[in-house]
Order: C-alpha cells, then structure tokens, then sequence
C-alpha cells in the first residue's frame, strides 16, 4: 500500500498522465519492487471513467487494456471512499481466485479524483506465506472476507470461493451449530475460540478479524487438531520426567560420596586422636615432663577434641540444610511436575552447596596430607581477578544485594606462575565473606606491584590484591586465628575458606593476612584482606614464551 500510495502521489500520475510508455516503464519497475514485498499477479491504473489505461502482469498471464472495470465492487468503492481499498475476493478470467488493493489516485491541490492503481493478488499464494492452508490434519489457516468468502481454506480445495453459508460448505461442516456461531461472531468483527468435532476430529479453533483502516476486511481462523496439543503435552511431560529422574539420581549420588566420605574422615580423626594420646603417654613412661608441659599437651588434646566435636557438629548441620532442602523439593517435584520452574532451581542451588562443602573438605584432607598438587601455568592476574569481580557483580545484581562492587586493576601486565583455579578460588572466597558480612555498603578490590628490597629487579617483584570492604568488620576474638580450620561467627558454612586460602596462597611462595578497617569515612569499621603472589621475571622471554 506504501509503494502504490507514492505511485498516487508521484507528478506524474498528480497531473494525470495515466497511460502511454513513461508511465508503463515506470509501473514496470514499481511492480518487480512490490513482487519483492509479496507476490502480485498484476499491477494497473485505472482512469476517471473506470478505464483500464496501463497494466503489467506475471509471466503466462493476460494482459486487458481499454476494458470499463466498472462492474468490480473494488472500483466503485475506492471511487466513493477515495481511501485505500482491500477488495471481497473475486474470480478473475483466467479461473484464479483473487483479492485486489486499490489507492486513489487524487490532485493534492484541487481535491479531483484522477484515477487509481492498484494490484491483483492470488489469494492461495498469499495467504500460504502466513501458515498451513491444505493439510487439515496439522494446524491450518481459514481466511474469509467480508461477506463470508473463502480466501483461503485448509480443508477441501474445492470450497475455496464459496461462501461459508452456502450448501456445499455447510454439507461439508455437518452443518456444525458451533462452528456456525463461531464463524457468525467472528464476521460480525469479534475474536473468539471453541472446541468442537463435524466428524473430522476434535479441533480447537481461534478466530480474529484484520482491521484495515480501523474496519474489519478479512477474518482469520486458526484451526488446531486437538490430538497434535496432546501429543506435545506428552513429550514434555515425558522430558520433564526424564529430567526430574536425572536430576534425583545425581543429587542422591553426591549425597552418598560426601556421606561416605564423611565417614572416612571421621575415622581419620579418630585414630589421629589415638595416635596423639599414644604418643603422650609413651613419652611420659619415657620423660619426666614439668606440670606445665603435661598440662599444654593435655590442653592440646582437649582442643583437638572439640575440633574434631564441632566439626561433626558443623559439618552435621550444613549438610543437614542443603539435604533436606533437596529431599523436600523432589518430592514436591514429583507432586507438580508443572511447577518445575519454580523447584528445580532450589535443587540446583542445594547441590552447589553440597559441591562446596564436598571440596572445601577434599582441599583440607589434601593439605593435611601435604597432597595439594598445583596445576600451574603462566596468567594475567589483572585479568583473572577482572573476570571474578565481573561475576560477582552480576550475582550482586541478580540477588538484589545492597553492595557495590569496585575494581582498580593494575596498569601493567602482572603475570604470575601459579594454578589459575586455585587463585581463582582465593579470590571469589575473599569476595564472597565480603559481600556475606557487607549487607549495605562497597567493596573495593585492587591490585599493586611491590618490590621487595627496595629496588626495581623483576626477580623480587610481587603482586599485592587487597580486598576492602565497609562491612561489620572482624570479631575481635576471632581475628588472631581467622586463617585456623572452624574459625566463622556465620551462620552457615564450615570455617574452612580462608585456612584453604591460606595454605594455597603458601604454597604459591605468597603471603596472606587481615585486619580491621577503622579508616572508613561513614564509621563503619570494615575488614582488608591481603595476599601476594611472586611475579614472573618480565625479562626473561623464554619464560613468558612457554
């Protein structure tokens, strides 16, 4: 309607020159540009008197100049309205059935109708370009116009041009009273839906008009075969069947490792316990040890004891949660399979919490039994802790935490050799306290190169990563051992972050340590955390190659 509303307005056709060479040529390149939108059969002008004065047509196709169109419903309406028309379908000579889109052709300046161009359109091609129109046993297309005309019809070909209310459509119906209905609402200009069977099959259909300047030409229904619904209810109900039983075999499977593994460990302390007291006695059949010492051994003993207590007591309760939290949502899942949306997600955070603690105590079995091994390899440290940070701001967004996260990385390239997981995890631990004991404040992350000895030699250069945060700060009774085993005043976890962080950062030849923060511009005390890593000799290219 576009193209043919700037045809209308060109000069040429405004001062009226309908026919002749110029005016082909240029309906010629208009009608390649409009099959370029949608196909078109034809595309012509009519003049004042209802002449057809010029028109071009498809390849196989006739083309009729000088014939009075008159006696087509189209002309006379655009003629009366001088507004764009989308015509009632019609049959045209050579047995095609078709609609037409008509725009006046009307002097801008004086207000006199000139003529008007227009397009012929099949109906059938048309309407295919929009969804199913043959095959009634999959969802298909009717389309009507606005005297009830078939335009389009998924069911027997042979009704394409009939009117809905005619004998063979309604034979062909069962004279269906739903269907009816429908169809009566639905030429009236109202949308609708209903299920019903004329002896084809349950179907469901769905029924809209096309407003065109805010008036119904053409009515839409979307017949559906009920079976087809069915059917895709039952693979995905299949699927999410499939998913749930995945997803409870995993989650069982990682709860009996952990459980197994538990066990395993508590055995552990147990004979560490009996070696140590075994150890005690024998050395004092063998020494005559003071008062005091007995009294430091014992004492050691006794806070070995309550580790190992609360440790179980700990460990106990926070696999206890994420458990239980587990076991209540499958079942839940099993009950409303629907409501996978909302369950699945509980499971999936429970089980990461399960991992979590699973390899926070593996990280500890390792270190105790001096078997951490170390996957090292050349890396950017600016870039690395760039990528966590932009994690864990994400998280802050998602969680709709009340933190703000900031990141002043270093100018120069940093590059560490050192197991790029393990620092990794150094680094989202340290985040991760800061955001649990910052509710409502900033956290800052840096990084700056020292150099040890006061001189610029790349051999004694480290990196130094702080992390400060405007939190509630570190107890003061569990600052001189916040990097001990069990050490936490939360509510959940197990201790054992910052003693892994510790000895990981060791083991890199590193540093790391804590304080309070009571430098903070809003009072608020905060905690800074510290750790170095060596760099790499930036002068030495055989290094930075491998």
């Amino acid at each position: 309607m576009s193209i043919l509303q700037g045809m209308a307005d060109s000069p040429r056709f405004q001062q009226g020159e309908l026919s002749g060479d110029n005016t082909l040529k240029i309906i010629k390149d208009k009608f390649s540009l409009v099959n370029n939108v949608t196909e078109v059969d034809g595309l012509f002008i009519i003049d004042k008197d209802n002449i057809l004065t010029n028109q071009v047509v498809s390849k196989g196709q006739r083309s009729f100049i000088n014939i009075n169109m008159s006696f087509r419903d189209y002309i006379g309406e655009t003629r009366n309205t001088l507004k764009p028309v989308f015509s009632d379908g019609f049959t045209g000579i050579d047995g095609t059935f078709r609609i037409a889109l008509t725009v006046p052709i009307v002097n801008s300046n004086s207000g006199k109708y000139l003529g008007m161009v227009g397009v012929t359109i099949p109906t059938e091609s048309f309407f295919s370009l929009y969804g199913n129109i043959h095959d009634i046993n999959s969802q298909f297309l009717v389309i009507y116009d606005k005297k009830g005309t078939l335009l389009a019809v998924g069911a027997d070909k042979s009704l394409l041009a009939k009117n809905f209310f005619e004998d063979d459509v309604q034979t062909f119906i069962n004279h269906n009273p739903i269907l009816i209905n429908l169809t009566q609402n639905l030429l009236k200009g109202n949308p609708g839906h209903a299920i019903y069977d004329y002896g084809r099959g349950e179907r469901i259909t769905t029924t809209y008009p096309v407003f065109i300047n805010n008036h119904p030409s053409y009515f839409i229904q979307i017949v559906t075969p009920t079976d087809t619904i069915y059917s895709e209810i039952n693979n995905v109900l299949f699927g999410e069947k499939l998913q749930m039983f995945t997803l409870i075999v995993g989650t069982i499977a990682a709860i009996t490792t952990l459980i197994m593994f538990l066990i395993k460990w508590n055995i552990v302390l147990n004979d560490e316990v009996k070696k140590r007291t075994k150890d005690l006695r024998e050395s004092n059949r063998q020494l005559t040890l003071s008062n005091e010492e007995i009294a430091l051994a014992n004492e050691e003993l006794k806070v070995h004891d309550k580790m190992q207590k609360d440790f179980i007591n700990v460990a106990s309760h926070e696999i206890k949660t994420p458990i239980q939290a587990i076991l209540t949502f499958s079942q839940l899942l099993q009950r409303y399979p629907e409501r996978q949306k909302e369950f699945t997600p509980a499971i999936s955070r429970n089980s990461l919490r399960l991992q979590k603690l699973s390899n926070d105590i593996l990280d500890v079995a390792k270190i105790e039994s001096k078997s951490l091994k170390l996957n090292k390899e050349i890396f950017d440290l600016n870039e690395v802790i760039s990528n966590i940070v932009e994690d864990y701001k994400t998280i802050i967004i998602k969680e709709n935490y009340r933190v703000k996260l900031y990141f002043k990385p270093h100018k120069e390239i940093l590059l560490v050799e050192a197991d790029k997981e393990r620092v990794a995890g150094v680094i989202s631990n340290l985040l991760s306290n800061a955001i649990k004991f910052t509710k409502d404040g900033e956290i800052f992350v840096s990084i700056e190169k020292r150099n040890n000895n006061n001189n610029n030699n790349n051999n004694n250069s480290y990196a130094l990563v702080t992390v400060r945060d405007t939190g509630t700060g570190i107890d003061s009774e569990v600052l001189p051992k916040i990097f001990s085993k069990f050490i936490t005043k939360s509510f959940e976890g197990l201790g054992l972050g910052l003693y892994i962080s510790k000895n990981i950062v060791e083991a890199h030849g590193g540093k790391i340590w804590a304080e309070n923060d009571n430098n903070n511009k809003d009072g608020s005390i905060g905690a800074i955390f510290y750790f170095t890593l060596p760099l790499i000799n930036m002068t030495s290219n055989n290094k930075i190659d491998k």
